[in-house]
């Protein structure tokens, strides 16, 4: 079979591997469909990880089961699934307590927690930007799809990782109806929280970034942009809140946090939201930080490079805020988030930019990697569906699609969803 397979810093290969197979009766088998890259992905991309050379890369993955363990007994061969990011067997102290996300059979090492898909420090695991993938423990990682998961693939995906992984922080952050929140990061995950912190009603979000494209798409989904590059968000959100602050805050950048001239500064956002948001505020922060950083002394600094940050802790403690942090328990999330997504209340593809083959993966890497202006979602289709280059029609929202067809005399467009318009429409 072909995968993406990492071959040191900023090289990325698609090349014929052994066939993904059943190892074990719990184990089922998928042919992927669909694959994200995601910006942990770049993290390892980079270099900037332990992740090792020859390993296939990919932790957003879906597709259609193949086969099946002799112990699997809920999922069968032709089920559409989409699989969390987290491999967890179900059963140990940590996945009893719904913290898939730190399951402790599926990590190897005896004083970790925590497996993945082709990701570094969780497990021995092959990715997903491959023709095929062996799911451990299927019956409890696979989440089944309806009858449009074929058809709807792009929003489903996005089960795997960043929408659970956005609501999450916004878990963490305690965002209720009526909230001011303001997210650090216009990234995937960072649109995410922003989308899920105005799904369960937020009064006002705010985005904080410096990278132009992605500020419009958090315009589109009704987010407030912060161009780092010309405002200070604290500043900006201290005027709107009578100087108090927001409610809530999320971090969805990460340890390679950057401001605009390209100086890396892993404190930058964290002191950010430690400024931004108000006394005993929130704070959910998803956004990946490593206790060793490869190449954090060359581009930040020694300390850095060993997980410790300079972040304003005696700010935190004056003004008595709470932080939650670490990855996401997609279990936890993605029935409810796919059920959101079937009903037509929650459409995450708004931020796919490129549909690509999977020979294609270097050069999307690449550009990804660069932050190349449109490139704000990658998707790889390892079955060939789907063509190559950006996805069109991506940068209308549901209500300008139906507009459109309104004008048209399209019939049912009230019930169609974004790809279903877009398909009528020819876009």
């Amino acid at each position: 079979m072909k995968a993406a397979v990492y071959e040191g810093p900023r090289t990325v290969t698609v090349k014929d591997v052994p066939d993904a197979r059943i190892e074990h009766p719990n184990d089922i088998l998928v042919k992927i469909t669909t694959t994200n890259i995601c910006g942990s992905d770049l993290h390892m991309y980079e270099g900037r990880t332990s992740f090792e050379t020859g390993r296939a890369m990919g932790h957003e993955n879906l597709g259609q089961v193949v086969e099946i363990g002799k112990a699997v007994s809920k999922v069968q061969v032709g089920d559409w699934v989409v699989l969390p990011f987290n491999i967890a067997c179900g059963f140990c102290k940590q996945c009893e307590q719904g913290l898939t996300n730190y399951c402790l059979t599926m990590q190897p090492k005896a004083d970790m927690a925590g497996a993945a898909y082709g990701f570094a420090e969780m497990g021995p695991y092959q990715g997903g930007q491959a023709e095929l993938l062996r799911v451990p423990y299927g019956d409890f990682n696979a989440l089944r799809l309806g009858e449009d998961a074929a058809e709807r693939q792009l929003d489903y995906v996005m089960l795997a990782d960043i929408f659970p992984t956005g609501y999450h922080a916004t878990e963490m952050a305690h965002v209720k109806p009526g909230d001011q929140t303001i997210v650090y990061g216009a990234g995937p995950v960072g649109l995410m929280a922003a989308y899920s912190a105005i799904l369960k009603g937020a009064g006002r979000v705010w985005v904080a970034d410096h990278q132009a494209d992605r500020l419009r798409l958090a315009e589109q989904i009704g987010a407030i942009p912060i161009d780092t590059a010309e405002q200070d968000p604290g500043e900006v959100v201290k005027e709107a809140t009578l100087g108090l602050g927001a409610d809530n805050g999320c971090e969805c950048v990460g340890y390679q946090a950057h401001d605009p001239q390209g100086e890396e500064d892993a404190s930058l956002t964290m002191n950010g939201l430690i400024d931004a948001v108000r006394f005993t505020g929130s704070l959910g922060v998803v956004g990946v930080f490593i206790p060793e950083d490869p190449g954090g002394a060359d581009a930040q600094g020694e300390l850095e490079a060993q997980g410790k940050i300079p972040i304003d802790f005696g700010m935190l403690w004056f003004k008595g805020q709470h932080i939650g942090t670490g990855q996401a328990p997609v279990k936890r999330y993605n029935r409810a988030l796919r059920d959101l997504i079937a009903g037509g209340k929650a459409e995450p593809s708004f931020l796919v930019s490129h549909e690509l083959g999977l020979d294609e993966a270097p050069e999307a890497y690449e550009h990804f990697d660069n932050r190349d202006d449109g490139w704000t979602k990658v998707v790889l289709h390892p079955d060939g569906r789907g063509g190559s280059g950006e996805r069109r029609g991506s940068h209308l929202t549901v209500q300008e699609l139906r507009h459109q067809a309104s004008e048209r005399g399209i019939e049912g467009r009230s019930h169609m969803n974004k790809q279903q318009l877009e398909k009528a429409l020819g876009n």
